[in-house]
């Protein structure tokens, strides 16, 4: 992305936090507080939270790049004030941020800010989704929360119904390890989206189960697709701490069979040179195709999975000239 139009200390700050966050974060749209200064100054951070985006709006002043800027966050938010806390008192300032401390020289600084932002963005939904009047909603949160890496966010408006979004991660394993050669940039991660309608103790209807959707990482579709996976059924009565286990040892199942082919398609294009002889160059990391020296393109399609148990099926090659 081009930041050559910002003041080049504010170019510096956006070119590390896109560069060097474990977050994917993106820049949606760019602007200049003043036409008249030559320079933008200002843009919006789509940042990746509970499997969705929010949006939030960055604003430096062009004519004093070296001050810190202002973070205007959604609508939606209007009631997450940060770097205050709460006393019998009053409001009162924390005393130590990413803002008390401004550095513009230090490249890391707005990384280091919109980080820190998102963690207490995290802990102000959890916030407002324990003031719930919902018992369902609190006794998931009371057994769910010991998992490492859970967000949830609630969702509310005048023409929005009330819905907690909890994003779960599952199986406690590093897939990136396990695929020798991959150069995933990010860590490959599996979640459950799970969606609770809010039920307010006065609706005498019964609970409804939750939506369900697994979903992953982009890049993860080159070695194991998620939209395959057919999700178990959600129990009358049943809660997330119940229907998780099941699920990941699902997952972990498939995962372990998607790593292993990838040997057995490797070791099956090794034994393809001495009929097409040498070099033989193939795909490095998943082994799903190969070529000769005469770059016809050997595609084995002992990849697919039978219908029962899942076993892999050797079919013979297809060869497209």
């Amino acid at each position: 992305m081009a930041t050559d139009a910002f003041p080049p200390v504010v170019a510096a700050q956006i070119n590390y936090l896109l560069s060097h966050s474990p977050l994917s974060i993106k820049i949606d749209q760019m602007w200049a507080g003043c036409k008249y200064s030559g320079l933008l100054d200002r843009f919006s951070l789509l940042i990746p939270f509970c499997l969705d985006y929010i949006k939030w709006d960055v604003i430096y002043n062009a004519q004093c790049p070296l001050a810190a800027p202002d973070i205007i966050f959604g609508p939606e938010d209007e009631n997450f004030h940060p770097f205050c806390v709460t006393g019998d008192e009053g409001d009162f300032k924390l005393p130590k941020n990413a803002l008390s401390d401004w550095n513009s020289k230090d490249p890391s600084r707005l990384l280091t800010l919109i980080h820190e932002l998102r963690d207490l963005y995290m802990f102000y939904q959890k916030k407002r989704i324990g003031e719930v009047d919902d018992d369902r909603l609190k006794f998931e949160v009371s057994t769910i929360l010991s998992r490492e890496g859970i967000e949830m966010y609630m969702s509310s408006g005048v023409e929005k119904p009330e819905e907690v979004k909890f994003a779960v991660p599952l199986l406690d394993m590093n897939i990136n390890k396990m695929v020798f050669g991959c150069n995933w940039r990010h860590q490959q991660k599996i979640f459950l989206q799970v969606i609770f309608p809010v039920a307010r103790k006065y609706v005498s209807a019964p609970p409804s189960a939750p939506r369900l959707k697994l979903v992953s990482s982009p890049e993860l579709k080159a070695l194991f697709s998620i939209e395959d996976v057919k999700l178990p059924p959600w129990l009358d009565g049943m809660c997330m701490a119940e229907y998780l286990p099941n699920l990941e040892e699902t997952l972990a199942g498939l995962i372990l069979d998607a790593v292993s082919l990838i040997d057995v398609r490797r070791r099956f294009i090794e034994a393809l040179a001495p009929a097409f002889g040498r070099p033989l160059e193939a795909d490095a990391v998943y082994h799903y195709s190969s070529s000769n020296e005469d770059n016809s393109e050997i595609t084995p399609s002992l990849f697919q999975k039978s219908g029962e148990g899942n076993s892999p099926l050797l079919t013979k090659p297809s060869y497209n000239e």
